[in-house]
């Protein structure tokens, strides 16, 4: 099936319908304006401007609302001699190509220390690049095709820098659409659960080698770049040959190196050594919530796939913005929605209109335009394994509620008799290369968990008895395991699957928590959850008391997944992702015991409900 939302009941007026009923007034102009915008530290930015142009040729209509880009990935390629048919901006091409001939005038940015910008990058989304953020807008609001409006958007990176740039507080800034973005970089992105990924900063810190360093035989590793016609950053119109972009390059092989970067945050309040005030929360957009205005209008968008956290991270924003204007999207994607990710899909490829979304989104929100969004209801997912789209007035989108109790192998609606199940930790375990976590690493995975089938076998798992009807589970299903370690500490690993009425085992969902992090929080203002809360700080860190009985709650991933009639419902559980995690505790694989039963109650509770009369 597909993830169309063409003719959906979920919208009285669906974005792919939306975007067949809106004009294209304008066209493309052959090439952007290029320049160098100078900060106010001396550091000079690359800037690409692409503005509408009448359909006779003639200038297009003035002033226009502005859509902007902050990307470290090159906001355009040089091109070599007869590179016909390359995209010379695979960041930007189809913002381009969609939002200018609907009247946007789209800019975009190469932040310090990338493309052809000049300065270095002292971190992953540092907070200088907050300042130049708002230094851009400035500028872009004193340009004469201007109408003084500015919205943000963008994928991953793009997408938090669309918070940065809100949380400045410029007048200017009145929408921001962030896509498959984080609201929290520590939790959302590089330590799930507490636990260190253990090949993410590797494989982003050799794209950025890549990029930052000109490496063009590096680059050709990643699917996004492996074009042979991409030729290095494109230099600004005033660098006619070229210099200048290569002594900004030259200035670029200063950047901070990822591996040894992440690892200062073990703890997400642990600081920098020479500068104590930057922890994780200074490159992570909830720390700026504050500096973002009321009347700004966000739109969040994820996917079910979305990399270690990523729906975390758009499902907090929506939360925490709650009294802005704003709409959530999940659909069965990935990172950025390069795929479908439903096992019941016809083609990999995604077919809904998600620049559909983001248009109507602006055309209400910054041209003005009234589109019938403000009847349309803030929330829209997409349901695996029901192939529909639904709706909800919030998040989570329903209260019900089905808790299963641990058994002896077995998932029951009823309490079960005292016992206590050993697992010893296999740190050879892992989950294989088609997960969500290959993605996020800037890998073309294209399938998901395809090959799940018997990879349980070696996890400790409790299944139910056939399900009497379809239920629909949407949101965070949440484990509350009463455990004990062989050692201080200990790495977490449940999934959820569904084991279909002919055997077939599909993977649902997965949670992950470091031990030592078990303790809970209440959420604070500027990070609201709908699911059990951590710090993760190390004032909050306790090693655990070997071989005592403690209570680990701790949630699922978000999705939204139909089980059938017939279908069971299986918990596994593990204490090693190899594949994906570091190894907890070093060396020392340890003995879990999960107890069940009245005196330790174990159970599983899941956002369940009947399948609605739609399904």
């Amino acid at each position: 099936m597909s993830d169309s939302d063409r003719a959906s009941t979920a919208w009285r007026l669906a974005p792919a319908d939306y975007v067949a009923r809106r004009e294209v007034a304008c066209r493309l102009p052959e090439a952007p304006s290029s320049r160098y915008v100078t900060m106010s530290d001396g550091c000079r930015l690359a800037v690409d401007v692409y503005l509408p142009e009448a359909a006779d040729g003639r200038n297009g209509p003035r002033p226009v609302p502005a859509i902007v880009l902050f990307t470290p990935y090159y906001r355009r390629f040089r091109l070599k001699p007869g590179a016909e048919g390359t995209e010379p901006s695979p960041n930007a091409g189809k913002y381009r190509d969609f939002f200018v001939p609907r009247g946007y005038a789209l800019v975009v940015v190469d932040v310090r220390g990338t493309g052809a910008s000049f300065g270095t990058r002292d971190s992953f989304r540092s907070p200088r690049e907050r300042e130049d953020y708002r230094e851009i807008a400035d500028w872009i609001v004193a340009q004469d095709w201007s109408d003084g409006a500015i919205g943000a958007t963008g994928v991953s990176y793009l997408g938090a820098a669309c918070d940065f740039l809100a949380s400045t507080g410029h007048p200017a800034v009145k929408a921001i659409a962030p896509l498959f973005a984080v609201w929290d970089t520590y939790s959302d992105h590089y330590y799930p659960g507490g636990l260190l990924l253990n090949q993410l900063a590797k494989t982003y810190d050799e794209l950025m080698v890549a990029l930052d360093h000109d490496r063009r035989d590096l680059l050709a590793q990643f699917a996004y770049f492996r074009d042979p016609g991409l030729d290095g950053p494109q230099p600004v119109d005033e660098d006619a040959d070229g210099s200048l972009a290569r002594a900004a390059v030259a200035e670029h092989l200063a950047n901070f190196r990822m591996p040894s970067f992440i690892t200062e945050f073990r703890f997400k309040d642990d600081a920098l050594p020479y500068d104590p005030d930057f922890t994780s929360a200074a490159f992570s957009p909830y720390r700026y919530r504050d500096g973002i205005a009321p009347d700004v209008a966000v739109l969040s968008v994820s996917g079910w796939m979305d990399g270690a956290g990523y729906a975390n991270g758009s499902i907090s924003r929506f939360l925490t913005l709650d009294g802005n204007p704003g709409e959530l999207l999940l659909g069965p994607w990935d990172h950025g929605a390069r795929v479908n990710v439903s096992p019941r899909r016809e083609t990999a490829d995604s077919q809904f209109a998600l620049l559909g979304a983001v248009l109507r989104f602006f055309d209400e929100h910054l041209m003005g335009r009234d589109t019938g969004a403000g009847a349309e209801n803030r929330v829209h997912y997409f349901t695996m394994n029901d192939e529909r789209w639904r709706s909800a007035k919030q998040w989570p989108p329903f209260e019900e509620t089905a808790i299963f109790h641990l058994g002896d192998g077995v998932l029951a609606e009823t309490e079960q008799e005292d016992g206590v199940d050993a697992y010893q930790t296999d740190f050879s375990l892992g989950t294989g290369h088609r997960t969500r976590y290959e993605r996020i690493a800037g890998l073309d995975t294209r399938d998901y968990y395809t090959d799940w089938q018997g990879r349980d076998a070696a996890m400790l798992n409790y299944t139910s008895q056939p399900l009497a009807g379809d239920a629909e589970l949407t949101g965070h299903a949440v484990v509350k395991l009463w455990l004990s370690s062989s050692e201080p500490d200990a790495a977490l690993h449940v999934y959820l699957s569904d084991v279909e009425e002919d055997g077939t085992v599909r993977y649902v969902t997965e949670g992950v928590l470091r031990a030592l992090h078990r303790r809970e929080r209440p959420a604070p203002a500027h990070h609201r959850t709908s699911w059990p809360y951590r710090s993760f700080t190390r004032e909050d860190a306790r090693p655990l008391e070997p071989g005592r009985m403690e209570l680990f709650r701790f949630a699922f991933l978000p999705t939204s997944w139909m089980f059938h009639a017939g279908s069971r419902i299986r918990l596994s559980i593990a204490g090693a992702d190899a594949d994906h995690f570091e190894h907890t505790p070093h060396g020392r694989p340890p003995l879990l015991s999960v107890g069940r039963g009245k005196t330790h109650p174990s159970r599983l509770v899941l956002p369940l409900r009947p399948a609605p009369a739609d399904a």
